[in-house]
C-alpha cells in the first residue's frame, strides 16, 4: 500500500513553499519579464520521445505537462496505455504525480491520474470494477484501501462512475476510520454530481475531524471537481455556517471551504457569506 499511504501522507502535509532566496524585488522583475520560453515540446523532445524507455517518457511528458508545455497532455494520452505496467512510481515520478494532483489545472490532475493508473497496472475496463469491487467492499484494511484509490481513479476516467459511486458509498460509514478516508478521497477523484452531497454530509457528521477535513478538502479543492460542480455546494456550506452548536474547527473549516471554493475574502461571519451569496445569486 505503498502510494496509497505515501498519497494520504502528502496530501495531508502538502504546504507550499517560500521563494528561498528569491527577493521579492526579483521576483516582480521576473514576472514583468513574462514567460521565458513558448512552453511547447520542442522538436528535439519530440524526436528522441520513441528512443526512450517508458520511464522516461512519463517522467518527461508529465513533467512537461506539470509546466504547461503544448503538446504534452496529448501526448500522454496517445502513450498512456504502452506504459502500463512498464513504469513504477519511483521517487522523481512519485514526487511529479503528487505536484501534478495538486495543479490548479484540471488537464494536469488528469494527465496524472492516467500515469498513475499506468503505473498501478490497470486496465480500464470493466473487468478491472469486477475484480476491485469485493477487495473495496470486504478486503483487509491495506488492500481495501488501495481498491477504493483505485476505483475513484477509473471511475474519473470514464470507467463504470455510477457503479463505481455506489462501491465508494458502501464504505463510507465503516467503523475503519482508514478505510472511510480512502472511501472519501476515492470520492473526491471520481468526482462526479452525484458525490457532492454524501461528501457534505461526511463534513457535516462524520465522527472523525480527519474524515470531516479530507471531505471538506475534497469539495472546495483537491481531488477532480471543477469549479462549477464545487459551487454547487456553497449554499449547504452557508446553512451549515448558520449552525452555531458547531464547534470552532468546524467552523474555521466552513468559511475556509467557502473561500477556496468561491475566491472571496469575507469575514468568519454567516451573515456577511449570506449576503454576499444572495447579491451574487440574484444577478
Amino acid at each position: 500500500m505503498r502510494t496509497a499511504v505515501y498519497v494520504a501522507t502528502v496530501i495531508l502535509l502538502l504546504s507550499v513553499g517560500s521563494a528561498g532566496v528569491v527577493g521579492q524585488r526579483g521576483v516582480r522583475a521576473s514576472a514583468a519579464q513574462g514567460q521565458a520560453s513558448a512552453s511547447v515540446l520542442s522538436e528535439h523532445e519530440m524526436d528522441v520521445l520513441d528512443a526512450m524507455t517508458p520511464q522516461q517518457q512519463a517522467e518527461l511528458l508529465l513533467e512537461r505537462s506539470i509546466n504547461h508545455y503544448r503538446g504534452a497532455n496529448a501526448q500522454i494520452e496517445a502513450r498512456v496505455e504502452a506504459w502500463r505496467g512498464k513504469i513504477t512510481l519511483n521517487d522523481r515520478l512519485h514526487n511529479l504525480f503528487l505536484t501534478g494532483i495538486n495543479s490548479d489545472d484540471l488537464t494536469v490532475r488528469a494527465a496524472s491520474l492516467e500515469v498513475d493508473i499506468a503505473a498501478r497496472n490497470l486496465e480500464k475496463n470493466s473487468a478491472t470494477v469486477d475484480r476491485l469491487e469485493p477487495v473495496a467492499r470486504e478486503g483487509a484494511q491495506g488492500p481495501r484501501a488501495n481498491a477504493l484509490w483505485d476505483l475513484g481513479l477509473l471511475g474519473n476516467r470514464g470507467v463504470e462512475p455510477e457503479r463505481i459511486a455506489q462501491i465508494l458509498l458502501g464504505s463510507i460509514h465503516d467503523d475503519n476510520v482508514n478505510v472511510r478516508y480512502w472511501a472519501v478521497e476515492g470520492l473526491a477523484y471520481l468526482a462526479t454530481d452525484e458525490t457532492i452531497l454524501p461528501l457534505l454530509e461526511i463534513f457535516r457528521s462524520d465522527a472523525s475531524p480527519l474524515i470531516r477535513e479530507r471531505a471538506a478538502c475534497g469539495l472546495a479543492q483537491s481531488g477532480m471537481f471543477s469549479q462549477k460542480q464545487r459551487r454547487t455546494a456553497v449554499p449547504k456550506l452557508l446553512d451549515f455556517a448558520d449552525e452555531f452548536s458547531l464547534d470552532s474547527e468546524m467552523r474555521l473549516w466552513i468559511f475556509q471551504a467557502l473561500r477556496d471554493i468561491t475566491g472571496q475574502s469575507l469575514p468568519h461571519d454567516p451573515v456577511a457569506w449570506r449576503r454576499w451569496y444572495n447579491t451574487v445569486a440574484a444577478r
